[in-house]
């Protein structure tokens, strides 16, 4: 008898994370022009007297912060695809980039709380027709930054899964949570200039000054739910939340059908942005092999590591 060599039942890890992502190169362009707009707004408010723009570039140095922990999630992730030190692969190193960088941002929510509610007690003064110039750049230049990362094509990377000798390709439709974080730091100093251009409109023509606070106070909120969101999917990840109930019951009736085989334990889990890894323990009165039940799992689950343990039992 012929001997098949051990390669056919040993497979890598490495879930095409060796491969370079669509938002990594226009992550690295933001970052360089959030960069930029950051040290204008800065000096801009510190020579003009307004609280308004340092507030707002500060906000923008937390996120240029923020979009270069993405930049190296992505080049880390990259570089460490196949280190076997990693037992699922690197998939998470992307999703501890996003959950840090959304605790940063709620970080920046609350201090952005504490500067606003400082500002309606002490009241500050602003070169309004100066200021107003240089927050209308800034809400251009985030504007274009956000258009760059929406129209990054990240939610159709393409998965091989190699369980085993049985090859399955689909489409991954997962989240980059590393792109989401950079867009939504994106979205927030865009949200932040805008407020600050709608307050120094008001406090110019209408004089209403504790707008501008108020209008801080708003955006705070609006930042601090977004990275709640943000740190809720990606701590999900983290810490191998299951998987939510349709798609087990969708696996469990793949495996058992309409047969004897009935799954007594099942684990699905991420293992990265819409990549999953499957445990599955089953008993039947007439059992098969594993390679017979792996082959039952849906592609559409994006599963790119199973186990199937299978034991056999008769009735009394």
């Amino acid at each position: 008898m012929r001997t098949q060599p051990l390669s056919n039942w040993t497979h890598e890890h490495v879930f095409n994370q060796h491969q370079q992502r669509a938002g990594e190169n226009r992550t690295i362009a933001i970052v360089i022009l959030t960069a930029v707009m950051m040290v204008v707004e800065i000096a801009a408010g510190v020579i003009y007297g307004s609280m308004a723009l340092l507030a707002d570039g500060l906000h923008m140095a937390s996120h240029a912060t923020a979009l270069g922990l993405a930049v190296f999630a992505y080049v880390v992730s990259r570089r460490l695809a196949a280190d076997r030190r990693f037992a699922f692969g690197v998939g998470k190193i992307n999703s501890l980039a996003g959950f840090a960088s959304a605790v940063l941002l709620l970080g920046f929510a609350l201090f952005m709380a504490v500067e606003s509610t400082e500002r309606l007690i002490n009241p500050l003064a602003i070169s309004f027709d100066k200021a107003l110039i240089v927050a209308t750049v800034g809400l251009v230049v985030n504007g274009v930054s956000a258009w760059v990362l929406m129209s990054t094509p990240h939610g159709h990377d393409e998965v091989h899964d190699h369980d085993d000798e049985h090859d399955h390709e689909h489409d991954h439709h997962g989240h980059d949570h590393n792109l989401r974080a950079a867009y939504l730091h994106v979205l927030a100093d865009a949200l932040t200039s805008l407020l600050a251009i709608v307050a120094l409109l008001a406090g110019k023509y209408l004089d209403a000054g504790w707008l501008d606070p108020v209008m801080g106070l708003v955006g705070a909120a609006l930042v601090a739910r977004w990275s709640y969101s943000l740190i809720r999917d990606t701590a999900r990840v983290l810490l191998d939340g299951q998987a939510d109930d349709h798609q087990l019951e969708q696996l469990r009736h793949a495996i058992e059908g309409t047969s004897t085989d009935r799954v007594t334990d099942l684990h699905l889990w991420s293992i990265g942005h819409g990549i999953f890894a499957a445990e599955i323990a089953l008993v039947s009165a007439e059992p098969k092999t594993p390679d017979h039940y792996k082959s039952l799992i849906p592609a559409t689950l994006n599963i790119v590591h199973s186990t199937v343990e299978v034991h056999r039992y008769s009735d009394p």
